[in-house]
């Protein structure tokens, strides 16, 4: 899911963390993030200066080492991670590793998937044979989900490790039959081996509800400034408000921070996410009294995690989630 995979050198992230420990905790939020589109509201806000007009100070950098972040935020050098609920569940995480879930940002909606050589008609014919797949993403759950579907997991088939950045050279090999990927990667491995006839037969569009990428905080942190979190909450939907309003705009602001032309950042969105708004988000968290759809979600990948050995601990979506912060906006707030 993540686009254009970039790893953050040790000297940035340690000036990063450095210059944000020296403004003040109640107003600042230091996050680390895979680099991924999906992200772009929070460089808007800050480049709109929503979050400056409600005293806050926002630092992302990217990291796409998912063990570098959950490091940084067991030491309390951040207090914010971004990741789908599948990769929030991910171990080492047990209940008492740091960060709880309190909205939600963009939902995959085609940037994942699995594609087949064109011999590969339906689920039951990938039985016995090589599926590559890098460990916790996305489209590995997707696969799973069909799977079931036909009676089958993952034990059905011959799991080839592999990193997603890789796809294209790894399709080429005749001997694997299938690979789960993500864009940009996804459209390249499709475009570029025309003689295997691929199909994408699993895809993220199939699934609207499941690859969401959620916003993960510290929770004493949050316990102890919760209208800092409300603030930042606010400053995320008006931004995409503001995509919605003036998506051209929006993509201008935002291409720069991916290192991309305009166009480009474009085709890395179109027709692969979509942005949350408060609405959505507010259906997807719900409140104390009536959890959100993301609850049944997040039961749903739990056991897809465990099955798969992506997960070793079962976690409760009602530990994992808290609706306290987004159950307070309303969208007079986002004027």
């Amino acid at each position: 899911m993540k686009h254009f995979r970039s790893i953050l050198s040790l000297g940035v992230a340690t000036s990063f963390l450095v210059a944000a420990n020296a403004a003040k905790a109640d107003d600042t939020i230091r996050i680390l993030c895979p680099t991924w589109s999906g992200y772009a509201p929070i460089f808007v806000a800050n480049d709109l200066g929503y979050f400056k007009s409600m005293g806050l100070s926002v630092n992302i950098k990217f990291d796409d080492e998912r063990a570098d972040v959950m490091a940084a935020m067991a030491r309390g050098d951040i207090e914010m991670d971004l990741r789908t609920v599948g990769e929030y569940q991910g171990r080492p995480r047990d209940e008492t590793t740091p960060g709880i879930i309190i909205g939600t940002i963009d939902e995959s909606l085609g940037g994942d998937g699995v594609i087949a050589d064109g011999s590969i008609k339906s689920m039951a014919d990938l039985k016995g044979k090589i599926v590559a797949s890098e460990l916790n993403i996305p489209g590995r759950l997707l696969l799973q989900l069909e799977l079931h579907k036909s009676g089958m997991t993952l034990k059905d088939v011959q799991l080839k490790e592999i990193a997603t950045a890789d796809t294209v050279s790894v399709f080429a090999d005749s001997s694997v039959s299938a690979v789960v990927s993500y864009e940009p990667y996804l459209s390249q491995a499709l475009k570029v081996d025309a003689a295997r006839k691929p199909t994408e037969i699993v895809s993220s569009a199939q699934y609207p509800g499941y690859i969401v990428d959620v916003i993960i905080v510290r929770a004493d942190d949050l316990k102890k400034n919760p209208q800092k979190y409300r603030n930042f909450l606010i400053g995320i939907y008006k931004a995409v408000d503001y995509y919605n309003k003036d998506p051209a705009d929006f993509i201008k602001l935002a291409a720069p921070h991916y290192d991309l032309s305009p166009a480009d950042f474009k085709a890395s969105i179109d027709g692969s996410l979509v942005y949350t708004s408060l609405a959505d988000t507010q259906s997807q968290i719900g409140t104390t009294a009536k959890p959100g759809t993301l609850y049944g979600v997040f039961g749903t990948l739990m056991g897809l995690n465990l099955e798969n050995g992506a997960a070793n601990h079962k976690l409760d979506a009602a530990k994992s989630i808290d609706p306290s912060v987004i159950s307070t906006i309303s969208a007079s707030d986002l004027k």
